[in-house]
């Protein structure tokens, strides 16, 4: 592999985790009842619409078709992709569902 194709390599895969950690943070919401267009905007109100959002909503299954994902599994996700924005705003949504 030249330099290009490692480039290429290494761009394709930081995509692809980067769709994950949008598709976990999607099934998380879904399975909570809280629409993760909302959150990405309360998170980012001057971005816009995420067209990344977007697509991997319609990746998502109802929440009884899906697995558990714990809360603190799409914090550290969202973090590790320097979504501190959105982290905070699931903290928030968090701690709403703790009081109830």
């Amino acid at each position: 592999m030249d330099r290009k194709d490692i480039e290429k390599q290494v761009i394709e895969n930081y995509q692809q985790d980067e769709n994950m950690m949008i598709l976990v943070f999607a099934q998380w919401c879904v399975n909570n009842g809280l629409n993760p267009k909302e959150l990405y905007e309360r998170a980012y109100p001057n971005q816009g619409k995420n067209l990344s959002l977007e697509k991997v909503l319609e990746l998502t299954v109802p929440k009884e078709e899906s697995e558990e994902i714990p809360a603190q599994t799409v914090l550290g996700v969202l973090q590790m992709f320097g979504n501190d924005d959105l982290a905070f705003v699931v903290s928030e949504e968090m701690e709403k569902r703790n009081r109830k």
